[in-house]
């Protein structure tokens, strides 16, 4: 993995390919997963520590309270039937939290959204459609990306 030159921190080859930037904080990156079937976003902290609760304490406590702002952004602007949250991690091992909008009426639903074929890849407008309503909602949070 190539480390930035600026915080020194680097993303997952996986998770470089396969998402769009959306933003950034101090500790964090905020993603979009390139699958436009549903809201997905993905929150890298940046850590070389693998599992949420081997965050530095003060990190941990700035990757929750984000995780709650993103669940309420995705709520708010998609309202999804449920929300899954989850840190998965077994074939991307750097850790990264999956915030995910879930309808009773998506191709995947009631099944878990991992490993399936079905997907549509996100058109640049749409992508930028969605950096301006992170921006709106989250950008005292996050610098665009």
């Amino acid at each position: 993995m190539d480390r930035d030159p600026i915080d020194g921190f680097s993303l997952h080859p996986r998770l470089r390919t396969d998402t769009w930037p959306l933003g950034e904080s101090a500790g964090t990156r905020l993603l979009l997963m390139n699958n436009a079937l549903l809201p997905w976003l993905i929150l890298v902290p940046k850590s070389e520590a693998r599992e949420l609760h081997r965050l530095e304490p003060g990190l941990r406590q700035e990757v929750r309270a984000q995780m709650d702002l993103i669940c309420d952004f995705i709520e708010r602007e998609f309202q999804p039937h449920k929300l899954n949250v989850a840190t998965i991690g077994n074939l991307v091992p750097q850790l990264h939290i999956h915030l995910i909008g879930r309808y009773r009426n998506d191709v995947y639903w009631p099944a878990p959204v991992w490993g399936r074929q079905e997907r549509r890849d996100y058109q640049t407008e749409e992508v930028e459609r969605l950096r301006a309503r992170v921006a709106g909602a989250l950008g005292q949070v996050f610098a665009l990306g």
